[in-house]
């Protein structure tokens, strides 16, 4: 197509930021994170097809599940490891040996282990054990699976809710332990951008070697902005899962962060984007976690256009009422008929179909389709045939 914008697929608000990410990379959790979801339990089968998507999609990294869990769970772990897929499988591990020989056992590429470090943590979960004795826990752990070459991510649960001062003393110490990566875990979902990015922005300042990732909930809706502005902070790499599924309001959505990254803020992050839609119906599927039809991204609505006013522009040029071309992540926009309806998306629909009109025909056909849409039908392609044919009838009557 002649798009108004030459050899462009998106249109963006020229007051948008340009942000000069490099190196970051997106990790993904839906196998594990997204699985604790309530009610959700892959299969093998299952967990093994997210996987091999998630590695065509192009990350870097899939945490594959808590192998301490069960012995079916650590099977299905040490599979994926075995797989031979591009991407580092990760398991997840508590700050204790026996997690971490769980997951030496199922071959992967390394772990990710957490301790929870904030007040309300230590007072409550831990029976009031002191951030020192959480902190020898935690380097001991971190010690330990480097001695065994793994990569090792280290994670403060509800390190939103520690004191900043808390937070550098245990990163500091995970880092010396030799912790590739740690982890601000916005546990509750109550962090804002701005803090995430002072977050980000004051651990950074305070470590040598060790880059940081950003594990965002999305309690108030804001895991995905959360992520960019951890980005923004200095940090480098990103935890999503497939839909944003996971405990309570879910995780930081793979597509949103995905495309918001790549459409709005101009980052080429080297990923295969036709993939996202096939791996999201995946998830929806399996998980048994219904999308909702106006799911950003993804959503049966998201490229679907009924207003008459929208429908002659976007004919014309997209990029009018779309911010981006759903070509690109293999998607196709969609015409639909309702009250809203006129004459050119009618017409449209007409060349569609290869009939032949006139312009007291289309009129017609257009006030046949609002009064049905107005009684409550859905102008679906059988109905809107029927409604043509109808028309046809009455003119060879006459």
């Amino acid at each position: 197509m002649d798009f108004l914008f030459e050899n462009s697929w998106k249109a963006v608000c020229p007051y948008n930021p340009k942000l000069d990410l490099k190196d970051i990379y997106i990790y993904d959790t839906t196998l594990r994170d997204g699985e604790q979801t309530p009610g959700v339990c892959f299969t093998k089968e299952q967990k093994l097809e997210i996987a091999r998507k998630l590695d065509e999609l192009g990350l870097k990294q899939i945490e594959a599940g808590f192998p301490i869990v069960s012995e079916r769970e650590a099977d299905i772990v040490k599979t994926i490891a075995n797989e031979g897929l591009n991407a580092d499988i990760l398991a997840l591990c508590r700050a204790l040996k026996k997690d971490i020989d769980k997951a030496i056992e199922c071959d992967v590429d390394g772990i990710i282990t957490f301790i929870a470090t904030s007040p309300l943590h230590l007072k409550y979960k831990f029976n009031n054990k002191s951030l020192d004795e959480i902190l020898e826990m935690g380097v001991e752990a971190v010690e330990y699976a480097k001695e065994h070459g793994l990569f090792v991510a280290f994670s403060a649960e509800d390190a939103t809710r520690t004191p900043i001062e808390d937070l550098i003393k245990v990163h500091k110490a995970a880092e010396e332990a030799g912790a590739d990566r740690v982890h601000i875990a916005d546990t509750t979902g109550c962090a804002t951008p701005q803090s995430m990015e002072f977050i980000c922005k004051t651990l950074k300042e305070n470590l040598k070697k060790a880059h940081i990732g950003v594990h965002c909930h999305n309690d108030f809706g804001f895991a995905v902005i959360n992520s960019i502005y951890g980005l923004i902070g200095g940090a480098k790499a990103v935890s999503t899962t497939v839909n944003g599924i996971g405990e309570r309001a879910g995780n930081a959505a793979l597509e949103e962060l995905i495309m918001a990254l790549t459409v709005l803020y101009d980052v080429d992050l080297g990923l295969n984007l036709e993939v996202l839609p096939e791996l999201c119906r995946m998830v929806e599927e399996y998980s048994g976690i219904k999308m909702p039809k106006n799911k950003p991204i993804v959503g049966e609505l998201v490229f679907a256009h009924e207003s008459g006013i929208h429908v002659d522009a976007v004919i014309e040029n997209p990029l009018t009422y779309e911010p981006f071309l759903p070509e690109k992540i293999g998607l196709k926009r969609n015409i639909l008929l309702g009250k809203h309806s006129g004459c050119r998306a009618v017409a449209y629909k007409l060349k569609l179909m290869g009939i032949d009109y006139d312009r007291e025909m289309l009129c017609e056909i257009v006030k046949k389709v609002k009064e049905i849409r107005e009684e409550g039908k859905f102008i679906t392609d059988e109905v809107f045939k029927e409604i043509v044919e109808e028309v046809l009838r009455k003119r060879n009557k006459n």
